[in-house]
């Protein structure tokens, strides 16, 4: 694996820490085109990603400490792993939650939709389909990193991991569950194009996001349980039993508005496809 792509001086370059700044300008501006045809100002959405990244990495650090409490009781240092791994010659960035990160990136954009007076469900619409290529490219830093691998498989494209930068111990060849995840995010990202083409109601996008995501990671969560996620209850890991409870709480809002908006067609004008400048992204001008 590639942990470390290069180095610029004595600073190494990181494979994940390269990938998630990529992710954000990928994304960033998929969104920004967005907003454009929205006729919504840039500066909310380069705001809202920049605090999103901060409040998401912090926060999805931390659920990932809540989640591991016994690693880290052992080893308090490693709470400072997120940033050790970033400095150091040997680690990689560790302890991240993507469950824990979303509801910190959510949080950031709840308030700053409320401090703006503008529509917060307009505005994580509008950032969906950016999110959802951003997590495909970081995938890529999780498979040069060597983490989030797969079980063993004799299928020919599986690929020996090393988990322990500087060892020489390799995994037996392994789903590279961090490439379906990719693949994966590419035709979430195409579906989530044609939704947001016909968004009849606020939250559409978003929401159908969540579904789609839970049915990933509820399916890909099979091939990497016992190796790199742990079961937690049931035969489910973490990761599938949030994934449960994420699916039913966005499917119920799917129905419920898509039922609504069925049963009121002279509303439709209020939820408008997010392209028309009209939208329901009303007073997104601040």
């Amino acid at each position: 694996m590639r942990s470390v792509l290069f180095h610029i001086g004595p600073v190494p370059i990181r494979a994940y820490g390269l990938m998630l700044w990529i992710a954000l300008v990928v994304g960033l501006i998929r969104t920004i085109r967005a907003s454009k045809r929205a006729g919504v100002k840039s500066e909310h959405v380069i705001d809202i990603a920049l605090y999103g990244l901060l409040a998401g990495v912090v926060s999805a650090h931390i659920t990932s400490i809540l989640l591991d409490l016994p690693f880290y009781w052992r080893d308090p240092s490693e709470i400072l792993g997120l940033w050790s791994g970033i400095l150091s010659s040997s680690g990689g960035l560790r302890g991240l939650s993507f469950h824990g990160g979303l509801v910190g990136a959510l949080g950031a954009a709840y308030l700053y939709a409320r401090r703006k007076g503008i529509s917060f469900l307009g505005v994580v619409d509008l950032c969906t389909p950016g999110l959802a290529l951003g997590y495909g490219i970081v995938r890529i830093g999780c498979f040069l990193n060597g983490c989030c691998y797969g079980v063993p498989t004799n299928l020919p494209w599986g690929i020996r991991f090393q988990p322990d930068p500087g060892s020489p111990w390799l995994t037996a060849p392994s789903h590279p569950t961090q490439l379906y995840g990719t693949l994966a995010s590419i035709v979430i990202f195409a579906a989530l194009v044609r939704v947001e083409r016909r968004r009849r109601f606020a939250g559409q996008v978003f929401f159908s996001y969540l579904a789609m995501y839970s049915v990933y990671r509820f399916l890909i969560e099979f091939l990497r349980k016992g190796v790199t996620a742990e079961v937690a209850f049931a035969g489910l890991t973490q990761a599938q039993l949030v994934s449960l409870v994420i699916l039913a709480a966005s499917g119920l809002f799917l129905l419920r508005y898509r039922r609504l908006d069925t049963a009121r067609p002279s509303s439709r004008l209020l939820r408008s496809p997010i392209r028309n400048p009209k939208s329901e992204i009303r007073n997104m001008e601040g």
